[in-house]
């Protein structure tokens, strides 16, 4: 039982920190920041990043670490399961070429707040469509690699493979919300590009 509690109080940390993420990440709550600071909501973009992580960190460290050994992968296995590791670390770094750093972690905004330039209808970020490089595989390439590189591990214990499938949880059921945004901001060529690519595996079912 013991077990069975320690999953339940991780679970239920990360689907605290899953909702209040996509709250404060909503386009409403981001309005009515825009009504009451103005133009400094270009400083909420890092400060949302920021605060964020750890959040995430703490959450982590505050979690139950239920120890029941998964599995134990021997040589070679291992060494194959630490290459893929660092090939999803290289598809990340690959996929976040095709962004803009500077706006996707705030510091362009704070530029163009001190250079008196922001727009606020922008709300906390200048938005592009990308269809280039891996987002013509997946729509969300970023959290592709983040699920992987999580996810693959030697060694797997209770504990990791319950942060594992929040985190996987998170980021699509995060992505749900996302393109919902999207959808708003992009109308139908963003109606298109999501009836073409999938959505964060590089698998299209057909239904």
């Amino acid at each position: 039982m013991t077990y069975f509690f320690d999953i339940i109080i991780i679970v239920l940390l990360f689907a605290a920190f899953g909702y209040s993420h996509s709250l404060l990440a909503s386009d409403r709550f981001k309005k009515y920041l825009v009504k009451s600071i103005g133009t400094k909501i270009a400083f909420y973009r890092l400060f949302y990043n920021v605060s964020s992580m750890l959040i995430l960190v703490v959450i982590y460290y505050i979690s139950p670490k239920p120890s029941l050994k998964i599995y134990d992968l021997v040589y070679p296995y291992d060494l194959i399961v630490y290459g893929l590791q660092i090939l999803s670390v290289i598809g990340f770094l690959w996929s976040a070429t095709f962004i803009d750093g500077g706006e996707f972690l705030g510091t362009s905004q704070i530029k163009r707040y001190f250079r008196g330039t922001y727009d606020t209808s922008e709300l906390d970020e200048r938005s592009r469509l990308v269809i280039r490089g891996p987002f013509k595989m997946v729509r969300h390439p970023l959290y592709l690699f983040s699920i992987l590189f999580v996810g693959l591990r030697p060694v797997m214990n209770l504990f990791y493979l319950t942060f594992f499938i929040c985190v996987a949880l998170y980021f699509y059921i995060g992505s749900i919300y996302e393109e919902r945004k999207l959808v708003e901001r992009f109308g139908v060529q963003y109606e298109e590009y999501r009836k073409q690519v999938p959505r964060i595996f590089p698998i299209k079912l057909k239904m």
